[in-house]
C-alpha cells in the first residue's frame, strides 16, 4: 500500500501569498494510490446503508463519482449557482470578503435518503457546512461528511459541529 498523505505536496503562496495549497494531483496520477484512497472509502460505507453520495463541485466529484460506483449507488452534484440545469435549492455561506452559493437538485434525494457528503479538503468549513444544510433542504439523512485531508490548524470541524465528520488524513 502506497503512503497516500506522502504523496500530496505543498505548494507555497498558491493561490495567493500565504497559503500552502495540499496539492492532490500526485495522488490521482498514481493510480496505486488513487486506487487506495477510493478504496479506503469504499470499506469505511459499505456497510452503512448509505443510499446515495453526494459531492462538492469540483473536486469533491473527483472522489465521489467513483465511490458511489464503487459501492453502486447513486451520485449527487452539488455546484456553483448557475450550473444546474432543473430546480435547484439554494445556500449561501459567508467568505473572508463577500460570499458565495451552491445550488443541489431539488428532486436529488427521495426523502430520508441516507448520504455521505464527501470533499476533497476541509479547511474553514464554510462550503462544507453549506452542502449540509442543502442536504438536509433536499430531504436526506446525512450520514457523515467526509473528507480526504482535513487541515486541523483552520478549526473547519467548528462550522461542523452539528454533523458527523470524518478525514483520512489530518495537517
Amino acid at each position: 500500500m502506497k503512503n497516500v498523505q506522502a504523496l500530496i505536496r505543498d505548494i507555497p503562496d498558491f493561490p495567493k501569498k500565504g497559503i500552502m495549497f495540499k496539492d492532490i494531483t500526485p495522488v490521482l496520477q498514481d493510480a496505486e494510490a488513487f486506487n487506495q484512497v477510493i478504496t479506503m472509502f469504499k470499506q469505511r460505507y459499505d456497510e452503512r446503508g448509505i443510499d446515495k453520495i453526494a459531492a462538492i463541485e469540483s473536486r469533491g466529484f473527483i472522489f465521489g463519482a467513483p465511490l458511489a460506483y464503487a459501492l453502486n449507488i447513486g451520485f449527487v452534484v452539488i455546484r456553483k449557482p448557475g450550473k444546474l440545469p432543473y430546480h435547484t435549492f439554494k445556500e449561501e455561506y459567508a467568505l473572508e470578503y463577500g460570499s458565495d452559493a451552491i445550488e443541489i437538485h431539488r428532486d436529488a434525494f427521495n426523502k430520508g435518503e441516507r448520504v455521505v457528503l464527501i470533499d476533497d479538503l476541509l479547511a474553514t468549513g464554510g462550503t462544507a457546512a453549506a452542502a449540509a444544510r442543502l442536504l438536509q433542504k433536499a430531504g436526506a439523512t446525512l450520514v457523515e461528511i467526509a473528507f480526504l485531508i482535513e487541515l486541523s490548524f483552520l478549526k473547519g470541524k467548528d462550522k461542523l459541529a452539528d454533523f458527523d465528520t470524518f478525514s483520512f488524513i489530518r495537517f
